[in-house]
């Protein structure tokens, strides 16, 4: 078994992902190794975003329009973590996605029990997560890939790094980038990889 096959015979569905970390979290647990105060603060902080965005996002018009109308099916992958703030905003849009579509079937798998198949999938040499393999669902042909956070997340995290923030300071801005956003740029990112011929 490679990787990829590894990694997908490990995958869960998004709601089978949520109900494993509240799971964990009532054990006084979140996913990984690291069971410490700040990783279940930040797995806590995630949940919350989490449930708001599965309130609040809605895919546009257009992503609808282009979901219904896709050809072919395909599994997105997702290699993610519950401590992750990015991937807290990015795989409830996700599964905004999949849900609005026939075409598509989401399915997460934990980042640090797969690290052979992210280190195939790196993001400046970083095993920066969430990481989506978009594959044609019959062949497991890789499609594309996105990750971990939108450009514009990253030009705002580069410059807040570049002026000597702490991680802190630079997580906060970063975050609030993502309140303001609302899931728009993860969303059009998205579709355009989708629009984009593979190859």
């Amino acid at each position: 078994m490679n990787a990829l096959e590894k990694g997908l015979a490990q995958s869960m569905s998004y709601a089978e992902y949520r109900k494993m970390i509240d799971e964990l979290r009532a054990e006084n647990k979140t996913t990984g190794n690291d069971h410490s105060t700040e990783m279940l603060d930040y797995t806590d902080m995630n949940l919350t975003r989490m449930n708001k965005w599965d309130k609040r996002f809605e895919v546009s018009p257009e992503t609808q329009e282009y979901l219904n109308n896709m050809e072919g099916q395909e599994t997105w992958l997702v290699l993610t973590e519950a401590w992750c703030g990015d991937a807290s905003h990015a795989v409830p849009v996700m599964n905004k996605i999949a849900e609005a579509s026939p075409s598509v079937n989401l399915r997460l798998t934990l980042r640090d029990q797969n690290l052979d198949l992210m280190d195939q999938y790196l993001t400046n040499g970083g095993r920066s997560i969430p990481k989506l393999i978009r594959l044609k669902a019959d062949t497991n042909e890789v499609l594309g890939t996105w990750g971990s956070r939108p450009q514009e997340a990253q030009d705002i995290f580069n410059k807040l790094k570049n002026e000597g923030l702490e991680k802190s300071e630079i997580s906060k801005g970063v975050q609030l980038w993502f309140a303001k956003n609302r899931g728009k740029a993860i969303e059009a990112e998205l579709m355009q990889g989708m629009m984009q011929p593979a190859g």
